[in-house]
């Protein structure tokens, strides 16, 4: 996301970081744009991140610190800000297109979004290990970038430019993976195991899991990385009809 910043010219200021506390992109974002302000977005449920203590403050802000003023979603004013950053959160979310909606509200005009999410090619080892053993759900299903891509247009957003791509991750031992694994996020799915796992499955769990082994023998997973862009233009006018009177 930090090199497709180099791609627009625009000096956005302020910019939100609406990634929560596990976007870790305020040396990002400072790097990339010293003079504007930022601000951290937090919303219901997650708390202020160890980068952007839990300075609230109603719009504007002033001044420029080197930690980042937080303020609440609920706060935040529409048709302000310059830059909408969010790493890593979208696919969390269970309504993508009400939350796209408020990033453009958010957004000044010609001001834009950039975001990064999970795809729906992530995981397929996880996904495949649970149905075979009948453990519900390891997760939400991820929208495909196509999707997302319609999504930024039914939200008014213009020129949506989406990619992606599949990295494979490795870890020294199972166990490590799964801590890591974790740091995503919890399971939301309605079709998640309904009750409290077992130390015997967690055991079983971690055994499996040491099985997704490359040749280096250590555990893998894969992942759908997409990102996407767009702008917030300016509204149209309606065009009005006129009679000719003859």
């Amino acid at each position: 996301m930090a090199e497709r910043l180099t791609l627009i010219r625009l000096r956005p200021d302020p910019v939100l970081d609406w990634s929560g506390p596990l976007g870790a992109s305020q040396a990002v974002l400072r790097a990339a744009y010293p003079q504007a302000r930022q601000i951290v977005v937090r919303f219901e449920g997650l708390p202020a991140t160890a980068e952007a203590p839990a300075r609230r403050r109603r719009w504007p802000w002033f001044g420029r610190d080197d930690h980042p003023a937080s303020i609440d979603e609920a706060d935040v004013e529409a048709g302000q800000a310059g830059l909408v950053w969010s790493n890593m959160l979208l696919h969390a979310s269970g309504d993508p297109l009400a939350l796209l909606g408020r990033w453009q509200r958010a957004l000044a005009i010609d001001g834009f979004v950039m975001f990064s999410m999970l795809g729906p090619g992530s995981l397929p080892e996880l996904r495949e290990l649970y149905r075979e053993r009948r453990w519900g759900e390891p997760m939400l299903p991820f929208v495909d970038m196509h999707d997302i891509g319609d999504m930024l247009v039914h939200s008014g957003f213009a020129d949506p430019v989406m990619d992606q791509e599949t990295l494979t991750l490795t870890w020294p031992d199972a166990a490590s993976l799964l801590r890591e694994l974790r740091t995503l996020g919890a399971n939301v799915s309605p079709h998640r195991y309904q009750g409290l796992r077992t130390p015997r499955w967690r055991e079983r769990l971690l055994a499996a899991l040491a099985g997704f082994a490359s040749e280096a023998g250590r555990p893998q997973l894969s992942f759908e990385l997409v990102y996407g862009h767009a702008f917030k233009a300016a509204p149209r006018e309606p065009v009005r009809l006129s009679r000719r009177k003859d």
